[in-house]
């Protein structure tokens, strides 16, 4: 990841349609955490895969913008003993998750039924629940935003209030497309177009290196 790899892609992605519904989800994502009544933000993985990524640039972004909110607990499948305080939360947070908390499934690939259950458990009692999924949409954005239908727990584009596929990894690289939803989010609404966030991306990783606890 690198300010010159940021801008090829900005100029690459420019009227493909793309950058906007990274820039949709991305607002979906702000608005769920800064409504009135909004609660934690919960960030959980699939058992092959943990967003530490995303849980870095969201905790980066919530300084960088002054949204504390941005900031995620990430659940994890199997928490180790020895485990920090802040990495030592399981997917049982997701059945106390109530109205006012946002639930950010994170899925490469296939959830899993016991993910699957506890986010549609999550989304009964009033949890909005957002979803960055591997699957490639049709066209350029084309199935990428939108609200979840009445799917049961079987079906992760259906317990999804909102959804974003970011296509293959030969495309686009997932933590790449993780970087701009971050990055996107810590922007008011109509204070930046999706290119102007990408610029403001590639100028920022050319800026310090951030101190992390992830």
């Amino acid at each position: 990841m690198d300010a010159v790899r940021v801008s090829a892609l900005r100029d690459r992605l420019a009227g493909t349609g793309w950058l906007e519904a990274v820039g949709g989800f991305a607002g979906e994502l702000r608005h769920a955490v800064t409504r009135r009544g909004a609660g934690e933000l919960l960030l959980v993985g699939t058992t092959g895969y943990e967003p530490w990524h995303l849980a870095a640039h969201l905790e980066d972004e919530a300084a960088w913008s002054d949204v504390p909110r941005l900031a995620p607990t990430l659940l994890r499948h199997r928490v180790p003993a020895a485990a920090p305080a802040h990495l030592a939360h399981g997917l049982g947070r997701l059945t106390g998750a109530g109205r006012g908390a946002t639930v950010l499934v994170v899925a490469p690939t296939a959830a899993g039924d016991t993910l699957l259950e506890r986010v549609h458990d999550a989304r009964r009692q009033g949890a909005t629940v957002l979803a960055l999924e591997g699957a490639a949409p049709s066209s350029p954005g084309g199935s990428a935003v939108g609200p979840g239908g009445s799917a049961g727990p079987g079906d992760l584009a259906g317990l999804a209030h909102g959804r974003l596929a970011l296509g293959t990894a030969e495309e686009e690289p997932f933590d790449l497309a993780q970087h701009l939803v971050s990055a996107a989010a810590g922007q008011p609404p109509g204070q930046r177009s999706a290119l102007g966030r990408l610029a403001a991306l590639a100028e920022r990783l050319t800026a310090g290196p951030t101190i992390s606890r992830w």
